[in-house]
């Protein structure tokens, strides 16, 4: 039976709702408003932005990807994976360049759900997603040094290298106040689930280190702790929706950020989701999250918001609070809404270095150390791709890294499926017992005739396994008078293998060699038979069993 393609959770859930469930999401959903509150702010900073536009993600995406999402317990807004993405498109094409390759990304995330291919998502190599994940990891951790240890420096460079040259050559303007706060910071977010797991560590973080500066600058101490008042003027109305002038040569600019921002969204979003049904035991739909992802993209940053994904450590904490549907989401936006306009003026207040505190617990939380170390244990292949991707996030940017990534996790894959095919000759007699493609009698062994060579495939037969076949007859190769091909245990055949039996056969024929295949599948046959290579070989060279075309080879030498 054919689903709908676009089914929110909010609608299968709301028809069988009932005061005790929404009393279930409304705690959970004040507690998760609570939790992202603190967040919000630290991602919009460090991307880029003023803080009002972090929450105001949090409100417009949070409240679309719950109501139009595929999931019943996924929180959405802006995350720690963006922080990166978004601050270089800002440096390289201004906030309204920002506006547009998020909107475009909404439109690629559409898309992806309307074609269904929000189950192919999942299939992205996790080597690369651990890498890039941890390469952003380190490169947020990078970002937060000045602001964390309160360094008196005009501009921070944006390469990683000069980055961390810069901060070598500034080590003597560190601030002690505000570094003191900074670690202080990480150590409250660090001790506080072991006082209280229902409590939120950043938010307790803030309230603290807020109070502890103000009281400490009242009285003429810690005056060089900057605030966020000191570098963004903050405001609590609620901005109009508007749209950027669109033209042509904008787009065409943007549409590889644009990509990226989709790209990176569909896999987190899908990955929260994934964890999310782990613990809840439901199953989420990926194509509906996908356009509820989109669309939550294309409001966003009309109000001038910035890009939106799933949350892990949000939906956890709905999941932890006892939200079980996507109006604990819903409530969540509300919350954060109330707090915007009505408690955003104290926002001013917070330390910067207890912002860079928030954001070093968070890069910790993404780096997945457990995850990589366990990886680097892998084959050579996956750690090949792992340390590439990682690398490439640090140095370059998350664009070239997934681009990078992929296609070298395509190269090995496919060189890995081609070592999944064995061929191998067989020199003297073949073993019935370990057959399923022969009429045995009372035999228990087949002599190979003189002037006969047997060879067997194990696998499809497809790219690089003609090499092998080649470099086999080579070696083994005596210029008989017949080969025998048993093909018993090939699944498929793709084009490039018939071009390659097509060549082995053509080769044959100029030496006076005579191919016979034995044990054809009926679905390689009929490949076979409508690319006309039975026509090249003679339709009886195309044995069923290994009896026959040892009867057929002794014919042919007879």
């Amino acid at each position: 039976m054919k689903t709908s393609l676009w089914k929110p959770k909010l609608l299968t859930t709301i028809k069988n709702y009932d005061r005790k469930t929404f009393m279930a999401d409304l705690m959970a959903g004040i507690i998760v408003g609570i939790v992202a509150l603190p967040l919000a702010i630290a991602f919009g900073i460090a991307s880029g932005v003023s803080p009002e536009k972090g929450i105001i993600t949090a409100i417009v995406a949070g409240f679309i990807i719950a109501a139009c999402g595929g999931s019943k317990v996924q929180i959405g807004g802006p995350t720690g994976a963006f922080i990166v993405i978004v601050y270089g498109i800002i440096q390289q094409y201004g906030m309204q360049g920002l506006t547009i390759a998020t909107l475009m990304a909404g439109v690629f995330l559409i898309l992806l759900g309307v074609l269904r291919l929000g189950t192919i998502i999942k299939y992205i190599p996790y080597p690369i997603v651990v890498g890039f994940t941890s390469g952003i990891a380190v490169t947020i951790f990078t970002t937060q040094i000045k602001d964390l240890l309160g360094m008196d420096m005009a501009q921070v460079p944006s390469d990683f290298i000069e980055k961390w040259i810069a901060y070598a050559h500034n080590l003597g303007s560190i601030d002690l106040w505000s570094t003191i706060v900074g670690l202080a910071s990480v150590a409250i977010i660090a001790l506080m689930p072991r006082l209280s797991s229902k409590v939120p560590g950043s938010l307790v973080a803030i309230i603290v280190m807020t109070v502890a500066v103000l009281l400490l600058q009242h009285y003429g101490i810690a005056t060089s702790v900057e605030t966020i008042g000191d570098r963004f003027s903050i405001s609590s109305a609620l901005p109009d929706a508007s749209v950027p002038p669109l033209s042509w040569d904008a787009v065409k600019s943007l549409v590889a950020p644009a990509l990226t921002i989709a790209v990176l969204g569909a896999i987190e979003s899908l990955l929260s989701a994934t964890v999310a049904d782990g613990v809840t035991g439901d199953r989420h739909d990926s194509n509906t999250e996908l356009i509820g992802q989109g669309l939550a993209n294309i409001a966003s940053p009309l109000f001038g918001g910035i890009p939106a994904t799933g949350a892990i450590a949000r939906t956890m904490a709905n999941i932890t609070g006892g939200g079980r549907t996507p109006v604990a989401g819903i409530i969540h936006a509300v919350v954060l809404l109330l707090i915007f306009l009505f408690l955003m003026p104290l926002a001013r207040y917070i330390p910067m270095a207890c912002l860079a505190g928030v954001l070093v617990v968070v890069s910790y939380g993404m780096s997945g150390w457990r995850s990589f170390r366990a990886l680097m244990r892998n084959p050579k292949s996956d750690v090949t791709v792992l340390l590439l991707t990682f690398f490439l996030t640090i140095i370059f940017d998350l664009t070239i890294a997934i681009e990078v990534g992929l296609i070298c996790a395509c190269l090995l894959f496919m060189r890995r499926m081609a070592e999944t095919t064995e061929v191998r000759a067989i020199l003297d007699e073949i073993d019935l017992n370990e057959d399923a493609d022969m009429e045995r009698g009372n035999l228990e062994h087949l002599t190979i005739p003189e002037g006969v060579e047997v060879y067997e495939i194990n696998g499809p037969y497809f790219f690089g396994a003609g090499n092998r076949f080649e470099d086999i007859m080579s070696r083994y190769g005596d210029r008989p008078r017949v080969r025998i091909i048993r093909m018993r245990k090939v699944p498929f055949i793709d084009s490039t293998g018939l071009h390659n039996l097509e060549n082995l056969c053509l080769m044959s024929q100029r030496e006076g060699i005579t191919i016979v295949l034995s044990g054809v599948n009926p679905k390689v046959e009929a490949v076979l038979r409508k690319n006309h290579v039975d026509q090249l070989l003679g339709s009886e060279n195309i044995c069923n069993h290994i009896d026959l075309a040892l009867a057929r080879a002794r014919e042919l030498t007879a």
